[in-house]
């Protein structure tokens, strides 16, 4: 008989980023960025190029042009497969919530502060009383 011992890592954020904008219009703006690279991402993991080769440029053409458009120069390719993970992101008059079980969230934080946002990060593990907090 053998007796397996381990530690799980399994821990879920349930973290809570709020992006306050200056106007409804600002952060209507912040979010169809924040989906529009969603969806790119999406599109793109679903595509499969058999002629990729390792050396090519770190963005597809359609990301750079997406990002260039977007006006957003901060987020490196190895941060976009943040838009491919399960967060929700809503449009709340002058703020755009994000909430996800993913601490790696530095793209939504850099389109956030890009478009003109001042931002709060939190647990709402530890903060489950507020506007956005979930319960334990």
């Amino acid at each position: 008989m053998r007796i397996w011992n381990g530690f799980g890592s399994e821990h879920s954020m349930n973290l809570v980023m709020i992006g306050e904008f200056k106007t409804a219009y600002d952060a209507d703006q912040a979010k169809r960025v924040i989906d529009q690279l969603t969806t790119q991402v999406h599109k793109e993991s679903d595509a499969h190029r058999a002629d990729a080769k390792p050396h090519q440029q770190r963005f597809t053409e359609e990301m750079l042009n997406l990002l260039q458009s977007s006006r957003i120069h901060s987020i490196g390719p190895g941060e976009l497969e943040q838009f491919g993970y399960d967060a929700s992101v809503r449009l709340e008059g002058s703020k755009v919530v994000v909430t996800t079980e993913e601490i790696e969230v530095s793209a939504y934080l850099k389109v956030l502060i890009d478009k003109g946002a001042r931002v709060q990060v939190y647990s709402a593990h530890e903060y489950p009383d507020t506007e956005h907090g979930r319960g334990r």
